[in-house]
């Protein structure tokens, strides 16, 4: 299923729309710059911005292949083809493909490059489930048509500390599970000149509108996970601080189209650690108003 392009923006408007009058982190995002273009840069060693203005898709490089986080929407392919072509890689040099999350705005591409490079597709379990049901089986967003997407087979089921590995590139898989059931984060070293960059890509626990995080059908246990993903992320240690969303790590106030490559730009411990922590004192916030207190 190939979303309209007048159509896909409405689960998420509905969801802008409440997070505002909650006045939600969530609100920075404006789903209009989801299909966006932007130009692709590199980001820190080789590891690179392949995305639209607003829905990340990294491009990690090396000679035995590539790897694709995040596919975003299904009308973002073309965007970015031409972004990996632009920055002089190949798309069919793209080995494995993955996802922080399996919500149409970060998969919903994933057939299409799948079909375009035959890349491996390797998933956090819980979310592998989402992928192959095309949307169908999430517990927020399974019975509403306009968040469904093309299924895709997944090739390796992964789970909390799996490791991905191609070349010299070895990420580890983070269950920060909560915003979904198998939603992931990625850490992993990047050497740049002298030195070495402890890189996180990061699934923020930001809480959908129409969530009970006191509990939901098919995910009795939310509250539970977003306490353990807070917990976890606050005991990571990152140098370089990336996200599913441009807007969730302020990607736009540290760089500017056109600036030249610093490796330094992204670079930022205490603005993740601050961004956990705005998350955090949300969800204590309306688990307290949810259970009366």
């Amino acid at each position: 299923m190939i979303q309209s392009p007048n159509k896909w923006w409405l689960p998420w408007c509905v969801a802008v729309a409440a997070a505002l009058a909650l006045g939600s982190p969530i609100g920075a995002q404006n789903p209009l710059d989801w299909s966006r273009p932007t130009e692709p840069f590199r980001i820190v060693g080789n590891v690179y911005w392949v995305g639209t203005y607003d829905l990340s898709s990294y491009l990690i490089t090396s000679p035995d292949g590539h790897i694709v986080i995040n596919t975003g929407l299904a009308d973002s392919v073309p965007q970015i083809r031409a972004n990996i072509e632009t920055l002089g890689f190949r798309v069919a040099d793209v080995r494995i493909l993955t996802a922080t999350h399996a919500h149409w705005d970060h998969v919903a591409g994933l057939a299409a490059l799948e079909k375009m490079t035959g890349a491996s597709v390797q998933m956090s379990a819980p979310d592998a489930d989402v992928l192959e049901s095309g949307g169908k089986s999430d517990f927020r967003w399974g019975k509403d048509p306009q968040a469904w997407f093309d299924p895709v087979a997944v090739d390796r089921r992964l789970a909390d500390g799996d490791t991905i590995r191609l070349g010299a590139n070895v990420l580890t898989l983070r269950l920060h599970a909560g915003h979904s059931k198998g939603a992931s984060s990625f850490t992993f070293t990047v050497r740049d000149g002298a030195r070495d960059y402890r890189v996180g890509i990061i699934n923020m626990g930001s809480i959908n509108p129409g969530v009970r995080v006191s509990g939901m059908p098919g995910f009795p246990d939310i509250g539970d996970a977003y306490a353990r993903t807070f917990a976890a992320q606050k005991g990571l240690v990152l140098d370089v601080f990336l996200a599913s969303h441009a807007s969730q790590f302020g990607m736009h106030q540290k760089r500017k189209p056109g600036d030249p490559y610093d490796a330094n730009r992204f670079v930022d411990a205490k603005g993740f650690r601050a961004a956990v922590d705005e998350l955090e004192a949300t969800f204590r916030k309306q688990l307290a108003t949810e259970r009366g207190r």
